[in-house]
């Protein structure tokens, strides 16, 4: 395996490393509790401490099909009793498929009522689709998928609040928006019956620079201290456990630590090949101007000190170009 290849496949695992430590410790339950106070009505006049409580169970990070028919999974208990829940199981089954980053369900204060929440972290706006296609999908299926897990046969009025939070990051401006349902009148208002509130998409932008400590860029510059590649590992930590008064366990400092580790390694890697193809790119400049000016292949080769078949290759390829 040449170095380029084994470069390309070291930077693509890294990259794998990184994104399952994002999920990770974004989805450490003090962390999502600051990101529920900002989102989500029902916890907005709460603090993060005291909305830890009301996140149930464990989230499951990568773990949970999107696809339609993959969400659930069925099985049936020592009594013969059918039981369907999240599908996290046998994942290496359905390998490749879209999974959600991170889903969780929260209580809510009345102690009866619950909500799903979606957390999706993306590097940055993704080019090759509309975010907010995908996001009204992603929060379609948290819906659908509910039917026989959280309400069965017509029970539509056991459906729960769902919300898709999707994190982006080297955005061009700190900025949050909610996307929900709004009714418009068309003729004489009536009051129809039914949960307005079901589906909420939240999309939340995050720039490369921190912003200041204040209320309302608070949530923003949490997001951003952990996944920042700019701010050293002890930097993230003192500003997560001081000014969020999150405990730093050893799981959120060995994240931390690897996240740091990898974006360094990655950035490294990244200017090392920008470096090598601006040095691919003068020697062909070099190599062209000498060929423009009558040199031989065999004069070209010896000054650049590169194999002959090498010049030409380069005379070749811009061949067209020059014609």
């Amino acid at each position: 395996m040449n170095t380029e290849i084994t470069n390309a496949v070291s930077a693509a695992g890294d990259k794998v490393q990184y994104d399952t430590r994002v999920k990770r410790i974004l989805a450490q339950k003090n962390i999502l509790a600051h990101i529920l106070v900002k989102t989500v009505d029902e916890f907005k006049e709460m603090k993060p401490e005291d909305a830890v409580m009301y996140i149930e169970g464990e989230p499951k990070i990568g773990i949970v099909p999107v696809e339609p028919g993959l969400t659930n999974a069925e099985k049936t208990d020592v009594t013969g009793q059918r039981i369907i829940g999240l599908n996290t199981e046998n994942t290496e089954i359905n390998e490749g498929l879209v999974r959600f980053d991170i889903i969780f369900y929260v209580r809510m204060k009345n102690g009866l009522s619950q909500i799903i929440v979606n957390i999706e972290a993306q590097k940055d706006e993704p080019a090759g689709y509309q975010i907010l296609n995908r996001a009204a999908f992603y929060v379609s299926r948290l819906v659908s998928s509910q039917k026989e897990r959280d309400f069965v046969n017509t029970n539509y009025d056991d459906i729960k609040q769902v919300f898709s939070i999707w994190i982006c990051m080297n955005m061009a401006s700190n900025s949050m928006s909610h996307i929900h349902l709004i009714k418009d009148e068309m003729l004489e208002p009536y009051d129809w019956k039914g949960n307005m509130d079901l589906l909420n998409i939240v999309l939340i932008g995050i720039t490369d620079e921190l912003p200041e400590h204040d209320e309302k860029y608070e949530l923003h510059r949490l997001i951003g201290t952990l996944l920042s590649s700019g701010l050293k590992e002890q930097e993230k930590l003192d500003i997560i456990e001081h000014e969020y008064n999150i405990p730093v366990s050893n799981e959120i400092r060995e994240d931390v630590r690897v996240m740091c580790n990898l974006s360094a390694g990655i950035e490294e890697r990244a200017e090392e090949r920008a470096t090598k193809r601006a040095t691919e790119k003068t020697s062909e400049k070099f190599i062209l101007n000498m060929y423009k000016k009558g040199y031989t292949l065999e004069q070209i080769a010896d000054v650049a000190e590169i194999s002959v078949d090498a010049v030409e290759a380069v005379i070749q390829k811009k061949a067209p170009v020059m014609a």
